[in-house]
């Protein structure tokens, strides 16, 4: 019984000084790895806190000789459309105020980030087609929830305004 005393305390010792670290450890590492959950203290005011997502992703849009480039949105559907590039599509006019191309894959969906109403320049994602659409003119129309926005063309739209169709090759910037 003697022995058992001291086993008792010892056990406990070891799972405060070592078993508890470590599954603390192991939990705020998993706790870490979910989206949307900071482990960070809030700052103070007046100080600024260090930006915590990565940088926007810049793309370019070859468009028959052309340059334009846009800025993807911080979203499920965005990642899944920078996921598919280098992408060469042919864009056809819709509607007078769009340019689309259908997609080699469906997209993820960011219900979030819903476009209506639609402004000269907004990249999107139709879900029920698949497709990717351009807007070169603001929109009026009666979009429903099935347009997820992508992003917006940062410079050189005039080269997606042009009657089409129009071969456009996009790509991620790297410089």
């Amino acid at each position: 019984m003697q022995g058992m005393k001291k086993t008792i305390p010892t056990a406990l010792r070891w799972l405060r000084d070592s078993a508890l670290p470590l599954v603390a450890g192991v939990l705020m590492g998993l706790v870490a790895c979910v989206p949307g959950i900071s482990l960070a203290a809030s700052p103070t005011s007046g100080a600024s806190a260090a930006p915590t997502q990565e940088s926007p992703v810049k793309i370019r849009l070859h468009v028959d000789g052309q340059v334009a480039t846009a800025t993807l949105h911080d979203n499920a559907t965005a990642r899944g459309f920078a996921a598919l590039l280098p992408l060469s599509l042919t864009l056809t006019d819709f509607a007078r105020i769009e340019r689309i191309a259908d997609l080699p894959r469906k997209l993820p969906l960011d219900r979030a980030e819903t476009t209506v109403p639609v402004k000269e320049g907004d990249l999107a994602y139709y879900a029920p087609w698949g497709n990717l659409a351009i807007f070169v003119e603001d929109g009026t129309g009666n979009y429903t929830g099935d347009l997820m926005r992508l992003g917006a063309v940062d410079m050189g739209l005039p080269a997606l305004q042009r009657p089409g169709p129009l071969q456009v090759r996009i790509e991620r910037m790297t410089d």
